[in-house]
């Protein structure tokens, strides 16, 4: 495995998820794998909370089909 090309993969979701989020969106797993191709959300979540300062507020919500799933978004 090419350490470079995740590490490369991780910031570009890194920025994307981000300007999702600073445009006012909240996202989920679901979300961020159709959008952003990414599969480890809250990987991103953290990354994004600790090098990039920015205040992601998570939550816990319960979908239509009963699954409990979390959602991120900018804590204003």
């Amino acid at each position: 495995m090419n350490d470079n090309e995740n590490r490369t993969q991780s910031e570009s979701q890194n920025a994307q998820i981000a300007a999702y989020l600073q445009q006012g969106h909240s996202i989920t797993a679901m979300e961020a794998l159709a959008k952003f191709k990414c599969m480890r959300l809250a990987s991103r979540i953290s990354d994004l909370r600790t090098q990039w300062g920015l205040p992601i507020k998570s939550e816990r919500i319960t979908t239509p089909g009963g699954k409990t799933v979390a959602i991120y978004r900018l804590d204003k």
